[in-house]
């Protein structure tokens, strides 16, 4: 079959749907698929590459072969860290499917690269598919209040008739799924992201790979480890105010955004003992497994790569009872989940798992063993089916 995903960021560019697609992609290539990615290019000039992507069933060389990035020409993205934007990709993305022949179109971005390849797809007469990484109230979170009611009914507005330009589409939980059926926005799958069970493992790479780390980082444990995104909305304040009510343990805060260098202000406010990595990509998982316990405050989360990855990693996590979390999070099993915004209770959670290395050893296992319910494999694999059934329908 002959896929092409569309979105506005894929690696070496850094974000929760960058890392789906790349998944997806490279895992349908493994699986013999001919798979077209086009995303805003991280050098500024429009290019193409073949990326490897592993092993396939005829070896590294058949499956390099079916894995085409094509880079978008793009600007400078103003609102996020590291990211890049496309201007007015219409006529680029329909000359790249129209040379590509897809047999069906999947975005992973509702405007821009997204939109006009669900628009190209409605011309070309092929499937479009939409995987949902936001709702509306997602984006109002930046606005002012008095913005945010009109403006939420204009985004809801334009998911439903969003809707009705694809033939199916995707959210990674049952959670965002009945959100988006009570808007009117269609019936959306409920899919999981996934996770890669074998780069994210409680395993660690080698016998020196903490001692490495710690030193480099200038690490001591207890590590409360904070993954993701800077921005306001994941906020990351609170679990700076927590972790200063957790005096024995470290704070590692991975990621970058426009809202990092307030948050180093605040934790040397604070008298927190933080460390901030920026974003990193090889050392990851390694930083996962030094963890003791995992946390974030964010209530906009869809299906949160971060929590799952440290779930995978054999780590509890301690999240907040909002959006789509109480799936991804089992209550007193693989984690906890507090109020929104109610930092002593975060705090107290943290607490509670740092006096008790047995309790949380206890939650990691059980945390992995709900990531591997999660499986990149069981993803692609219900993708490919849907893609299938799709394409089926439409001969």
């Amino acid at each position: 079959m002959k896929i092409a995903f569309l979105c506005q960021s894929y690696p070496p560019m850094i974000s929760g749907a960058a890392i789906v697609v790349q998944r997806l992609a490279e895992g349908l290539a493994q699986r013999g698929h001919n798979v077209l990615v086009m995303a805003a290019s991280e050098r500024g000039p429009a290019y193409t590459s073949n990326p490897p992507s592993g092993r396939g069933a005829g070896g590294e060389g058949e499956t390099r072969s079916c894995l085409k990035i094509a880079r978008l020409q793009s600007i400078k993205n103003p609102f996020r860290v590291g990211q890049r934007a496309v201007l007015f990709p219409r006529a680029a993305v329909q000359r790249e499917l129209q040379n590509f022949a897809p047999e069906i179109v999947h975005a992973h971005d509702p405007v821009s690269v997204g939109l006009a390849g669900i628009l190209a797809a409605r011309q070309l007469r092929i499937p479009a598919v939409l995987t949902i990484h936001q709702l509306p109230w997602f984006v109002t979170a930046y606005l002012p209040k008095f913005l945010g009611a009109p403006v939420e009914r204009a985004l809801w507005a334009y998911a439903r008739w969003l809707n009705q330009q694809v033939q199916a589409a995707i959210t990674p939980s049952k959670t965002i799924a009945e959100i988006v059926r009570a808007h009117g926005a269609g019936r959306p799958f409920a899919i999981s992201n996934g996770v890669d069970l074998e780069r994210f493992t409680p395993l660690p790479a080698s016998p020196h790979e903490s001692d490495h780390l710690l030193k480099k980082y200038s690490l001591t444990p207890p590590i409360i480890l904070h993954a993701g995104r800077l921005d306001a909305d994941k906020k990351a304040d609170l679990v700076l105010r927590a972790a200063a009510r957790v005096p024995q343990a470290q704070l590692l805060v991975v990621g970058d955004g426009t809202q990092r260098p307030a948050l180093e202000k605040l934790a040397a406010q604070l008298n927190l003992k933080a460390t901030f990595t920026g974003y990193v990509r090889e050392e990851l998982p390694a930083l996962f497994r030094l963890a003791q316990v995992f946390v974030t405050a964010s209530e906009v989360e869809i299906q949160s790569s971060v929590a799952m990855e440290a779930a995978a990693s054999g780590v509890p996590v301690v999240a907040v009872r909002a959006s789509s979390m109480a799936e991804f999070v089992q209550e007193g099993v693989t984690g906890y989940l507090v109020p929104p915004r109610d930092v002593n209770a975060l705090a107290a959670r943290l607490m509670e798992l740092l006096n008790n290395p047995q309790l949380a050893h206890n939650m990691g296992r059980a945390a992995r063993q709900f990531a591997e319910m999660h499986s990149t494999e069981r993803t692609v694999e219900a993708h490919e089916a849907l893609y299938l059934q799709l394409t089926v329908h439409s001969k």
